[in-house]
């Protein structure tokens, strides 16, 4: 049976009263191929410099770049009790420490634009046209994303094409200024209640969202108009990490997501969503791989009637085909009383990134 084309999609979900959308890593493929593609940080690092911090993430049995750093300055600040003549490990922890912030912050760079002129205005009116579908008109729903890269949020605050009419998408996320410092180059999030009528949500958090401890701060560009490289260094300096779920396994990940509370609020937002038995749900970009389970199974366990999923390629290779038995899988969770359908769609066709 062939694939749908996207419209074809979107002029079926006409019958549901909402679309969401889900992304994953092939949203930011399709865009740039040359640097963003499949795989973990971790995987992409280079720790030759360095060889022994990998020891450290295997006794931590983490990939999580922050919570070896962290472990590596605590230790160093333990180990005098313990140790009477430790001074040599001890500046050795914390020189590594500072080697991964650095290894961090050039893989983050190595694969991503630095700034958004980095990026044709071309592509980003062609995207905007593409979440237009989720994110304008009566049919608006909630676009939910499994990236941590800034190419969504580039597209939301990127300038409409000139020459014709706006596309006003809802780009609300749950983020605004601090009573405190109304002019601050950032903004924090707003909380639980503020956060319930956001219709973006970053689901594994974002290079752009930072940590502070006491708040969760989200930089823009057009507050601060600094590379992405900058921003991230002068961050990790105050102590301040990017906020972004990127390795390991789906309950790795979910016990991330229980311990941070915008983290959790965009999983209970996913899950509140797929609850109503009025909506449906795309997928672009996303091999449904296990590793997500936290977030997919949602979806086995959820109400809307109707799952569109993206194919790209031919949809009998090994890979598609992979995909294709586990979204009827993920369908196959439901009760009776509420089915779901799968339906599958030529992603290729959704344009969303232009020729």
């Amino acid at each position: 049976m062939p694939l749908m084309t996207f419209a074809e999609a979107i002029e079926d979900s006409a019958q549901y009263s909402k679309r969401h959308l889900l992304l994953g890593n092939g949203f930011s493929i399709a865009c740039r191929a040359d640097i963003f593609h499949y795989g973990s940080l971790f995987a992409q690092a280079d720790f030759t410099q360095v060889p022994e911090v990998e020891a450290v993430f295997a006794a931590l049995g983490t990939q999580d770049f922050e919570q070896a750093i962290r472990s590596l300055e605590n230790a160093a600040r333990i180990l005098p009790p313990y140790i009477a003549h430790g001074d040599e490990a001890i500046a050795k922890m914390l020189e590594h420490a500072e080697a991964l912030k650095e290894i961090l912050l050039q893989t983050i760079a190595g694969n991503h634009p630095h700034v958004p002129p980095d990026i044709p205005d071309e592509k980003f009116w062609t995207c905007r046209q593409f979440l237009a579908n989720f994110l304008a008109g009566n049919k608006a729903g909630t676009v939910f994303t499994l990236n941590y890269d800034l190419l969504l949020y580039w597209t939301l605050m990127h300038d409409d094409m000139p020459f014709d009419d706006p596309i006003n998408l809802a780009i609300n996320d749950g983020f605004g200024n601090d009573e405190d410092e109304p002019d601050a180059e950032y903004v924090v999030w707003q909380g639980e209640t503020n956060a319930h009528s956001a219709s973006v949500m970053f689901l594994h958090g974002a290079l752009h969202l930072f940590d502070s401890g006491k708040e969760l701060q989200k930089y823009t560009w057009i507050r601060k108009g600094v590379p992405l490289i900058e921003q991230a260094r002068a961050a990790i300096a105050r102590d301040a990490y990017p906020l972004f779920v990127a390795e390991g396994t789906s309950a790795q990940k979910k016990a991330k997501i229980r311990h941070n509370a915008y983290l959790y609020q965009g999983f209970k937002q996913f899950t509140a969503n797929v609850q109503q038995g009025k909506h449906c749900l795309f997928v672009y970009g996303h091999s449904l791989a296990e590793n997500d389970d936290h977030i997919l199974k949602r979806i086995g366990k959820g109400r809307f009637r109707e799952l569109y999923v993206g194919i790209y390629g031919d949809p009998q290779t090994d890979d598609n085909q992979r995909i294709m038995n586990r979204a009827h899988e993920l369908a196959a969770m439901r009760p009776d009383r509420w089915p779901l359908e799968v339906a599958f769609y030529d992603a290729a066709s959704a344009n969303v990134w232009g020729a």
